[in-house]
């Protein structure tokens, strides 16, 4: 897997999941995966190094946080925070 190009880095997360999108005012809510997932992306991290960071944190097996990356990850696109199909 590889990093996707980011638009998200600029998104607002609090610590209970409310996330706020400064670029288009859009305001939404993450459960504590999603909320995960965002901070490390924000950092720049990769798809892989993401998998191995929630694995850890959240005691899953690395094929379901493969799973739940990769569909968190086409919601995001899908409300263009992402840009590309980078997997």
């Amino acid at each position: 897997m590889t990093q996707a190009p980011l638009r998200c880095k600029d998104l607002a997360i609090s610590d209970s999941g409310f996330v706020f999108d400064p670029v288009s005012g859009t305001v939404f809510t993450v459960n504590s995966t999603g909320r995960a997932i965002l901070t490390i992306l924000k950092k720049g991290a990769t798809n892989s190094e993401i998998s191995e960071a929630l694995s850890m944190e959240f005691d899953i097996g690395k094929n379901d946080v493969e799973r739940d990356i990769d569909e968190f990850l086409d919601i995001l696109r899908g409300h263009r925070f992402l840009q590309g199909n980078d997997n």
